[in-house]
């Protein structure tokens, strides 16, 4: 009984000592389980995203030339040229063909009056360059109807100007206005400066 009392104490004892050892590895484990977990990232949590960089484009330069365009000033209106052919400008001695060729190109010009002549000294004749210019009053001649001679009131005060054409012909160009211009030919653009020094501004004889 005494033995058998001794072998149930020793069997208590191996059983508690176990259960304290398993006891203990289980508490030991138990710190590094809960920081593996603790440590570690759901599976299921929300992923992290950078935001993308914005990408910045640089236009190329235009291969356009970017010069303005010149502004071109228009001529003011009303503007009066003078003749190109102003250089070399001579009066000269008119011939009865010349008086009757500027005739008939007034009469071109002015078909009413078919009746007409230049009036007496008062013919003007000259060149510039290689352009013949003429100035001259017209009158009534003899059988000039009654609508000429009235027309011939008006026409008659005012000088007339022509100029040569390449071909040997005339053409009426100008007419001086109605009262007379201050500076006579001088104030008719047609014709050259020089010419009109050369003409003395085409003073009218009484």
């Amino acid at each position: 009984m005494a033995v058998m009392g001794g072998v149930l104490v020793l069997t208590g004892c191996q059983d508690a000592s176990g259960s304290h050892a398993g006891s203990g590895a289980l508490s030991s484990s138990s710190p590094s389980a809960h920081a593996s977990v603790v440590a570690g990232t759901p599976s299921n949590g929300p992923a992290i995203t950078t935001p993308p960089t914005a990408v910045t484009t640089t236009p190329a330069p235009s291969r356009t030339s970017a010069a303005p365009a010149k502004a071109v000033s228009p001529a003011p209106a009303g503007t009066l040229t003078t003749p190109a052919n102003d250089h070399g400008c001579r009066n000269l001695t008119v011939s009865n063909e010349v008086k009757a060729a500027v005739t008939g190109a007034y009469q071109r010009s002015f078909p009413r009056f078919v009746h007409v002549q230049p009036v007496p000294h008062q013919f003007f004749y000259g060149q510039c360059g290689g352009v013949r210019y003429a100035a001259t009053r017209f009158e009534a001649t003899p059988g000039a109807t009654h609508e000429e001679l009235v027309g011939m009131q008006d026409e008659g005060s005012a000088t007339k100007y022509f100029r040569g054409t390449s071909g040997g012909s005339w053409i009426y160009i100008a007419s001086d206005g109605f009262p007379r211009w201050p500076h006579g030919c001088g104030d008719v653009p047609q014709i050259p400066e020089t010419l009109v020094a050369a003409w003395g501004n085409c003073p009218v004889v009484q």
